[in-house]
């Protein structure tokens, strides 16, 4: 698995092949291989667009991302004139935030290639004691803190999805939600898949683009989801995409993120190993879910305050974003 990836086999365009990639791609984490995937939308049969739409929004998670069918089939890419513009733009939706959250699908693929630490993971890996979490099969993780829950049923508007352990936050939303040892409803329209934030986590992303190499030319962001002891921490790690050897060869940078409450305050531990163009990059947007604010809020960066009209609070939700100028957030 350190060495290469897999696919789950020829599959049918059918809802219950799509469930059952769920425990296929957990099954071979397992194993050791985590750059696994199933043909999205099905390789034999004609995907329906509701199903070839669900499967889009799943496979956007599978670790090995690809859409395939067998020729002779009706066309499931998702640009094909028979799906809807409505069709396009969830699956547009989903692919972008796949691309949004690469930085951190990269660094669990880091901790794969050292230490053998699995990307797609069953809930019970998380939370061996949760007797609950043993037979889940409908939903998984990537690493500890993202939380995916598909929708797999014709039809289905709705996802019941056991929520574990302890706090989590909408990744769209900031919306908290309590794991408290039940199912719990969540809103799952045509346009959405369910994703939550692990509170305690702090998870980098990359403003989208098209491809890649394109996408890291964008700043970065972080998402800061407060833990219920008020701190969160989360790691980044960065290479030039292109090295095959780049661990003997020391060709990387690691980023340690720490958030405290008391004082707020989030800082970042660089270390360098040879990839210096790393210090170039730069964080654009931070994101902090579960934020309680008690009076006006202030935040400095490198001891520059930053005007009041790139900090926005929004008390419902505790949800407060920050943006900053361009310029490199990623040093010490």
């Amino acid at each position: 698995g350190n060495h290469t990836g897999h696919w789950l086999g020829d599959n049918d365009s059918s809802w219950p092949d799509l469930a059952e990639s769920i425990p296929g791609i957990l099954d071979f984490s397992i194993f050791g291989i985590p750059l696994i995937g199933a043909d999205i939308c099905g390789f034999r049969g004609n995907s329906t667009e509701e199903l070839c739409l669900r499967w889009m929004q799943l496979g956007s998670f599978y670790p090995f991302s690809r859409n395939h069918n067998i020729i002779g089939m009706a066309a499931q890419d998702p640009a094909a004139p028979r799906f809807s513009e409505s069709f396009r733009s969830a699956v547009r939706s989903a692919l972008e935030m796949r691309y949004r959250l690469l930085p951190y699908l990269y660094t669990l693929f880091y901790g794969a290639a050292t230490t053998g630490a699995s990307v797609a993971r069953p809930l019970f890996f998380q939370y061996p004691t949760d007797a609950k979490t043993l037979g889940n099969d409908k939903q998984f993780l990537w690493g500890s803190d993202l939380l995916i829950s598909p929708v797999l049923q014709k039809g289905a508007s709705k996802v019941s999805a056991y929520i574990p352990g302890t706090t989590w936050y909408d990744i769209r939303t900031g919306v908290a939600i309590t794991g408290d040892g039940s199912e719990k409803t969540l809103d799952a329209p045509l346009n959405t898949i369910p994703l939550h934030i692990r509170a305690g986590a702090i998870i980098p992303t990359q403003f989208p683009n098209v491809t890649t190499n394109s996408s890291r030319a964008n700043p970065f962001g972080v998402i800061v989801a407060i833990g219920d002891d008020g701190a969160a921490s989360g790691r980044l790690y960065i290479d030039d995409g292109e090295t095959l050897d780049w661990y003997s060869k020391k060709q990387y940078t690691l980023v340690d993120f720490a958030y405290t409450s008391t004082p707020a305050q989030l800082t970042s531990n660089v270390e360098v190993y040879g990839y210096h163009e790393a210090i170039n990059m730069h964080i654009r947007d931070f994101l902090f879910y579960g934020f309680i604010a008690t009076g006006n809020i202030t935040v400095t960066i490198h001891q520059d305050q930053l005007p009041p009209e790139n900090v926005v609070y929004d008390a419902v939700r505790n949800v407060l974003q920050v943006t900053v100028p361009t310029t490199d957030h990623l040093k010490q």
